[in-house]
C-alpha cells in the first residue's frame, strides 16, 4: 500500500502541467531542431520550407567560408585597381565627352566617399595626362591591365569556390569578358545618368502639376536602387563559371543591393563621427574609414552570392548527413546503379542523362550523384560528352561509358571500384596479416568470377526512360 501510494505521488508530480516559460522553451528547442537539422530530411517543396533550408544552408556556409579572410584580399586588389579602373572608364568617358557625366554619376553611386574619390579622380587625371604625352605606355598599360583583370580574377574565383567549381574559364575568354566588362560599364553608367537627367527635367517641364517634383524625387531614388538590384543580380548570374538562374540571382540581387544601400546611409549619415578619426589620422582620416566601406560592401557581396547559391541548391543538401556517413556498401550499390543507367542509355543511343537528371529521375540526393560519378570518373569508368561553349550542359555535361558497353560486366566493375587507388604500400602487411589477407582476396576473387558473366548493360532497370 505504501509503495502504491508512493507510485500515485511520483506519477502525479510527472503530469504536474508545465509552465508558461517551460512550454516555450520546449517549442523553441523543437524549433531550432527542426530548422537545424530536421528541415533536410522533410520532402515538402513549400516556400517555407525552401527559406528555411536557405537561410540553414546560407549562415552555415558563411560561418565555415571564412568569407572575411575573402573581403579583406579582395579589398586590397580593389585598392591597386581603383585608379586604373577610373582611368580606363573617364578614358572611354572623354572619348564620348561624358567625362563630368561620369565624374557625377560615381559620386551618386558612392556618396560616402566623396573625400577618397577626389584623391582618385586627381591620380586619374594625372594619368591622362601622361597617357596623352605618350608616356603611359609599355608597362604602365600593362600593369593597368593586369590590375583590372586581377581583380575580376578574384571576384570570379571567390563566386567560384562559393559555388564549388573547380573549373575556371579559358584565359583568353577571361580577358575578353572582362574588358567588355570595362568598357559596357560607362555606356551603361551614361544612359543611366541620361535617363535620371531627363526625368528630373524634361518629364517635370512637360507635367502640369508642381507636386509631381517629390515624386519624381522618389522616384529617382528608388531607380537607383532598382539599379543596385540589377546590379547585383547581373554579378551573381553572370560571373561564376555556371549556369544560374535569374530568380535565385535576382532575389540575391534585392538583398545584396538593399544591404548595400544601407551601408551607403550608415556611412553617409556617420560622417558627423569623422571628427574623432580627424584627432587621430589627420589628414588620412578617410583612408580607415574607405577602408572599412570596402571592406563591409565586399562582405556584402560575397554574402549575396553566397544566398544565390543556397537558394539554388538546396536540394543538394537533402539527406546530407545520410550522405555523409553513407556505408562502403551502400554507396557501391549507388555506383554501380548510376553505371547501369548511363549504360542503357548508351545502348539504347538515347540522350545521355547528366548529374542532375539522375538525380531527379532515381530521387537519389544530387549531392550524392556528384560523388559517386565523381568517383566512376576517376576510375575510368565513364567520362563526361564533350560541350561546345556556351551549351546549356556546359556546367553540367551529359556522361557516356568510357569504353565499348561490352567490356562492363558486374565482375569487371567491382574489382574496379575496390582496387582503385593506392594499395600495397605498407612493408611488411601481407606478411604479418598473411592469413586474413588471404581469406579476403579469396572472397573477393570467388564474387568477381561469379559475376564476371553479368552484363550491367542487360540488368533491369524499373524507372528509366
Amino acid at each position: 500500500m505504501i509503495f502504491t501510494k508512493e507510485k500515485k505521488d511520483i506519477s502525479a508530480g510527472s503530469n504536474k502541467p508545465q509552465s508558461l516559460f517551460e512550454r516555450l522553451k520546449n517549442k523553441a528547442l523543437d524549433i531550432w531542431e527542426y530548422c537545424s537539422k530536421g528541415v533536410w530530411e522533410d520532402k515538402r517543396d513549400t516556400l517555407k520550407i525552401r527559406i528555411v533550408k536557405t537561410l540553414n544552408l546560407t549562415i552555415r556556409t558563411f560561418m565555415s567560408a571564412d568569407l572575411q579572410s575573402k573581403a579583406c584580399a579582395m579589398t586590397y586588389r580593389t585598392l591597386l585597381a581603383i585608379v586604373p579602373a577610373l582611368a580606363l572608364l573617364f578614358a572611354i568617358g572623354r572619348g564620348f565627352g561624358f567625362q563630368n557625366l561620369l565624374q557625377n554619376q560615381v559620386y551618386q553611386y558612392l556618396p560616402s566617399q566623396r573625400k577618397a574619390l577626389e584623391m582618385a579622380f586627381s591620380f586619374v587625371d594625372s594619368c591622362l595626362a601622361q597617357a596623352s604625352e605618350g608616356i603611359f605606355v609599355g608597362v604602365g598599360i600593362i600593369f593597368l591591365l593586369w590590375t583590372l583583370i586581377s581583380l575580376l580574377d578574384s571576384v570570379e574565383e571567390s563566386f567560384n569556390n562559393i559555388w564549388g567549381i573547380t573549373a575556371d574559364r579559358p584565359l583568353a575568354r577571361k580577358v575578353t569578358d572582362y574588358l567588355a566588362i570595362f568598357i559596357i560599364l560607362p555606356v551603361l553608367m551614361i544612359c543611366s545618368s541620361g535617363l535620371q537627367i531627363f526625368m528630373s527635367t524634361t518629364i517635370q517641364k512637360l507635367l502640369p502639376f508642381a507636386d509631381i517634383t517629390p515624386f519624381l524625387g522618389d522616384l529617382l531614388d528608388l531607380a537607383s536602387v532598382a539599379l543596385s538590384w540589377l546590379f547585383f543580380a547581373g554579378a551573381y548570374m553572370l560571373i561564376p563559371n555556371t549556369k544560374v538562374r535569374f530568380q535565385n540571382a535576382l532575389i540575391a540581387g534585392v538583398l545584396a543591393g538593399t544591404a548595400f544601400q544601407i551601408l551607403q546611409w550608415l556611412f553617409v549619415t556617420g560622417q558627423v563621427y569623422v571628427a574623432k578619426y580627424n584627432a587621430i589620422y589627420g589628414s588620412f582620416s578617410f583612408l580607415p574609414l574607405m577602408l572599412i566601406w570596402m571592406q563591409l560592401s565586399w562582405l556584402i557581396t560575397l554574402a549575396g552570392a553566397l544566398v544565390c547559391c543556397s537558394s539554388q541548391n538546396i536540394n543538394m543538401f537533402s539527406f546530407e548527413k545520410q550522405t555523409d556517413s553513407i556505408s562502403s556498401g551502400y554507396r557501391r550499390k549507388v555506383s554501380i546503379a548510376m553505371l547501369t543507367v548511363i549504360l542503357k542509355r548508351f545502348c539504347k543511343q538515347e540522350k545521355p542523362y547528366n548529374i542532375s537528371e539522375l538525380s531527379a529521375q532515381f530521387l537519389i540526393p544530387p549531392k550524392l550523384t556528384g560523388l559517386v560519378v565523381n568517383k566512376l570518373i576517376e576510375c575510368n569508368l565513364i567520362v563526361r560528352l564533350a560541350v561546345a561553349d556556351g551549351s546549356p550542359d556546359e556546367t553540367d555535361p551529359p556522361l557516356i561509358p568510357a569504353t565499348s558497353p561490352e567490356h562492363y560486366t558486374l565482375g569487371h566493375v567491382l574489382e574496379v571500384l575496390d582496387n582503385h587507388g593506392e594499395s600495397d604500400f605498407i612493408p611488411e602487411f601481407d606478411q604479418n596479416f598473411r592469413l586474413l589477407t588471404g581469406i579476403l582476396d579469396k572472397l573477393s576473387a570467388q564474387i568477381e568470377n561469379e559475376a564476371g558473366d553479368i552484363r550491367l548493360a542487360d540488368i533491369q532497370v524499373n524507372n528509366i526512360k
